[in-house]
């Protein structure tokens, strides 16, 4: 399979061009999958507000739906299908446009759909607005595509200027080189491309100067920044953050998902001396047997993996780590999946994303033999599902009586009573009175407990116990 892919397909519409120009004023988006997905959703918010439309939610009628959409695994294939299809039932005189990752791996199933009028490509998401007018005013063709991600090496320009909110995501890569056999990614996104550093401070400095307090650096493969220029990532993600350090305004800066082969104890020293780097860590894992490990062509063992995490506990008090482990992959032996669970309860990880393996056309892991049933896949879901509750709330635990600083964000009201919830360094959620404290605002408070459904930590302001 050819991961060069359709960028731009169109249907016609039989609608009149002069109405749908004065007409096309709401929009409605919906987001599926991962944080890059976020980020550049947020960018093409942010277009279609400048070229004029109004944002409503997606169940509203709307005149243009946008589904920036995933395919990680089949059922985000689905889901994205569904968004589309219930978009176009919301209102069949509407503009339903298709983005992203489901469009780059089942180009064919778009182009026959008669719901779907506009697919974009991951690569020409920043031109959301020009592509939309040109299709609008008749200056595309039916099946006309554009420029497919081999052509376009590069990385795609994107920023993203008032964000709104305490915390922003940045993206600084794209693409994937590793080609893990259950994983489509690589055929989505395309080969590994980094984005300008001076690109990236202009975007830190702006959103500094907009009130964001953190910032998380995010991408396909953040472990590879540079490997393309032929640049050593660890030294080009250390140079990066030291950079960001720098920048009044930042508090926070948090790494997205890294590779477990980038945590040397070069890097490890290097980031440790930065302060607002978090000591929140996700290196996924996805199986901790190495028999498996193989099959998923993973690029590291098990015993390498347990070395990184000793390297961030010997130079952080208590980490945040979080994974992702796949159950049921191919070949997964009751022996093999006891490996995974005791090795993942002794690494005593924060959290763990449990996935249960979908095989994925046009991998290398869909040819391979002796497939789990659902039923073990569902099982092995369940008790893994439950060691991670359990480890999660001992973390939790661990706080009790310490002084932490959340940033807050979100107001909620519990039992009556107003509070903030925000987040710690380390990414765990609390919670504070809202009494005399804004969105926004760093409040440092002793831990007094935790919430009845275990997940957050409760907080008492410092200023309340003077």
């Amino acid at each position: 399979m050819s991961y060069t892919s359709l960028i731009v397909m169109t249907k016609r519409i039989k609608v009149n061009e002069n109405e749908v120009m004065f007409m096309m004023k709401k929009a409605a988006v919906h987001n599926l999958g991962c944080k890059v997905n976020s980020y550049e959703l947020d960018v093409m918010v942010q277009q279609l507000r400048s070229a004029g439309y109004e944002i409503v939610p997606f169940e509203e009628r709307a005149d243009l739906y946008l589904v920036n959409t995933c395919s990680v695994t089949n059922i985000a294939d689905r889901k994205s299908r569904q968004m589309l299809h219930r978009a176009k039932h919301t209102n069949p005189d509407a503009v339903v446009v298709a983005v992203g990752c489901y469009v780059e791996t089942d180009r064919k199933r778009l182009e026959e759909d008669p719901l779907v009028d506009l697919c974009i490509g991951n690569n020409r998401k920043g031109d959301i607005a020009k592509i939309l007018s040109d299709y609008l005013d008749g200056r595309m063709k039916d099946g006309e595509t554009a420029a497919n991600l081999t052509d376009h090496p590069d990385f795609e320009s994107m920023q993203l200027k008032t964000p709104g909110r305490t915390r922003a995501d940045i993206k600084i890569q794209d693409g994937c080189n590793q080609f893990c056999s259950y994983c489509i990614i690589p055929y989505a996104r395309g080969r590994i491309r980094s984005r300008d550093p001076e690109e990236i401070m202009e975007e830190v400095r702006r959103l500094s100067a907009d009130g964001v307090k953190e910032v998380v650096l995010t991408g396909i493969h953040i472990s590879s920044y540079g490997r393309e220029k032929g640049l050593e990532p660890e030294t080009e993600l250390l140079n990066l953050l030291t950079r960001i350090q720098m920048v009044a305004g930042i508090e926070r800066i948090r790494l997205g998902s890294l590779e477990p082969r980038i945590i040397t104890e070069p890097f490890v020293r290097g980031i440790s001396h930065l302060s607002k780097v978090c000591p929140h860590f996700h290196l996924s894992l996805q199986s901790g047997c190495d028999e498996t490990l193989r099959r998923m062509n993973r690029h590291y063992t098990a015993a390498e993996y347990r070395d990184g995490v000793e390297m961030l506990r010997r130079f952080y008090d208590r980490p945040a780590i979080t994974t992702d482990i796949i159950v049921g992959f191919q070949g997964e032996t009751e022996e093999e999946f006891e490996k995974s669970r005791a090795f993942a309860e002794e690494i005593r990880f924060y959290e763990i994303h449990v996935f249960k393996y979908s095989v994925r056309k046009g991998t290398v892991a869909e040819k391979l033999p002796n497939p789990c049933t659902d039923a073990q896949k569902a099982e092995r879901s369940d008790v893994l599902l439950e060691l991670t509750h359990r480890q999660a709330r001992n973390y939790r635990e661990s706080f009790l009586g310490e002084e932490e600083e959340i940033l807050l964000e979100e107001p909620v009201t519990i039992g009556g009573v107003p509070y903030f919830t925000g987040h710690t360094m380390r990414y765990v959620e609390g919670m504070i009175s809202a009494e005399n404290h804004f969105a926004g605002e760093m409040v440092r408070g002793t831990v007094q407990g935790i919430s009845e459904d275990g997940m957050r930590l409760i907080l008492r302001a410092d200023d309340e116990n003077a």
